[in-house]
């Protein structure tokens, strides 16, 4: 298992195939897809077919979702991080998306928060990203609220599939040297 990044509380690591009951438990719940099209999961199959989709983007793209797992239990609690987005979304092709999904239970707790400043990070200074984006809902608040805890900026609000979303972007920071 290949751990990417390390926090005070979070290990981030490749989702594995041995993650399908948690991914079941993130992605079947109606909270959790609220704002995701409210579409649940129904079956431990549909879970593994997601790890499978998101183990591809790691071959095709070198980056994809990572498991965040909680350091004191070894729970998994969601995942976070980049994906390389190829289709047109607001009129942005092939561009970073800093995203995350965590389970009820861990909600609260700023592990949401915690996984995208590493994420960002890690994409701006191992990858060595220029921009990175992030969207989401327009309604839903605590989603925004971490996009903008980690710097993110909103841009403005586009339609997706009939759904009023916000759009955010952070440039790379600039580090400027004095003489």
């Amino acid at each position: 298992m290949q751990i990417f990044l390390e926090t005070e509380r979070l290990i981030l690591r490749e989702i594995l195939p041995s993650d399908d009951k948690g991914m079941f438990e993130l992605d079947s719940a109606p909270e959790v897809q609220r704002f995701l099209g409210n579409k649940p999961i129904k079956s431990i199959q549909e879970a593994r077919q997601m790890i499978a989709f998101i183990r591809s983007q790691y071959q095709e793209n070198g980056i994809g979702r990572w498991a965040v797992v909680e350091k004191e239990s070894n729970s998994f609690v969601g995942w976070a991080g980049l994906k390389l987005v190829k289709e047109k979304i607001n009129d942005h092709i092939n561009f970073y998306d800093l995203g995350y999904r965590l389970i009820k239970r861990y909600w609260g707790k700023g592990y949401a928060t915690e996984a995208a400043n590493v994420s960002l990070k890690y994409g701006f200074e191992q990858i060595g990203l220029e921009q990175v984006y992030g969207m989401c809902d327009a309604e839903n608040v605590a989603s925004r609220n971490v996009l903008e805890k980690v710097g993110l900026k909103r841009i403005e609000t586009f339609d997706l599939n009939g759904v009023a979303h916000n759009w955010f972007e952070l440039s790379k920071p600039s580090i400027q040297c004095i003489d």
